[in-house]
């Protein structure tokens, strides 16, 4: 059974093979001369910190970017093109039927086509993201952001269960629908559900946020101040917390006495020169209320979202093997 299955799906594997194998000389022609951009900007005597990150961002963003959306889709591709028409086109031509009626169990026949597919779809996406997490990694050291929606899901092991997801959920769609092009819309349409409702309403809560009280110091990275008949709010303040996840959105500006603070009390501070306005406006004692994840949990994060994905998966191939048993 592995060797037919293998025969069906070869030319998809050598297609995932051929193009995996472009994107790993791209990634390591890239990775190479980020290292050298990195040591040229950062270890130069006479540049800043700053001015290395924004070399480094405008020269490499737009490249890690494009590849972070290509490892992001992978998942899908291989959830859409692999899984989903793997047992729905035998139902649709009624090749099934000529498995079955040999010695090969249902349950045998089933278990060998997820694994091989199952497999090549975990490898391809594992390599792109181990690829990218390499090539990526002087970039992400000196700009953080690791919590960022186009970088933490793009990195490291996550992938893996993004794409064990996806290949079941095709697989299982495939067998409950027995029509291919049905099969690959639905497969879509619920790995898109997914990668917008798990960022958005589930990774931020795997564990508790942590709220606290940071005082707006003369080195404070802020970008920008808001002010209406409320108050004033700050706004851009994530680099106070650096590689944390900011939760919570403009923050209120607070004094010493956790009032408000007024457009009146910072204009005599607001001369248009950031570093003496940011000087001027520390000696008053102003500070803010911020919700975040802490950058330290990024690795657990990783590992109950990959944890998550997997458990997903190993649902759905219960319900795999349960349904093929029924016909």
């Amino acid at each position: 059974m592995i060797w037919l299955t293998w025969r069906q799906f070869r030319a998809q594997a050598l297609i995932g093979l051929a193009a995996l194998t472009a994107l790993t000389v791209y990634l390591v022609i890239v990775g190479l001369q980020l290292r050298h951009a990195y040591d040229v900007n950062v270890n130069c005597a006479d540049c800043t910190l700053g001015a290395a990150k924004e070399a480094l961002d405008i020269q490499y963003h737009s490249p890690l970017q494009l590849v972070g959306f290509l490892v992001l889709l992978a998942p899908a591709v291989v959830g859409v093109f692999w899984g989903a028409p793997l047992i729905a086109r035998e139902f649709e031509t009624g090749t099934h039927r000529l498995v079955w009626n040999q010695s090969v169990t249902r349950t045998r026949w089933l278990a060998a086509k997820l694994a091989v597919v199952g497999f090549a779809a975990v490898a391809v996406t594992g390599a792109l993201s181990l690829l990218l997490t390499w090539a990526a990694s002087p970039y992400d050291k000196l700009l953080g952001g690791r919590f960022d929606p186009l970088v933490f899901p793009t990195r490291n092991i996550v992938p893996l269960g993004y794409a064990a997801f996806a290949i079941v959920a095709g697989i299982t769609v495939g067998l409950l629908a027995k029509r291919t092009v049905p099969a690959m819309a639905v497969t879509l349409a619920a790995f898109a559900a997914f990668q917008v409702l798990v960022p958005a309403v589930i990774r931020p809560h795997l564990q508790a946020p942590v709220t606290d009280t940071v005082v707006l110091a003369a080195d404070a990275r802020v970008e920008s101040f808001h002010s209406n008949k409320d108050g004033v709010s700050i706004g851009g303040y994530d680099r106070s917390l650096p590689g944390a996840w900011i939760l919570s959105g403009e923050a209120a500006l607070l004094d010493a006495a956790g009032k408000r603070v007024t457009r009146d009390q910072i204009a005599p501070c607001m001369n248009g020169d950031r570093e003496k306005d940011l000087a001027c406006l520390a000696e008053k004692n102003f500070h803010f209320t911020v919700t975040y994840q802490p950058g330290s949990r990024y690795w657990t994060f990783q590992w109950l979202e990959l944890a998550a994905y997997l458990l997903l998966a190993a649902l759905l191939s219960g319900l795999l093997f349960w349904r093929i048993r029924r016909g």
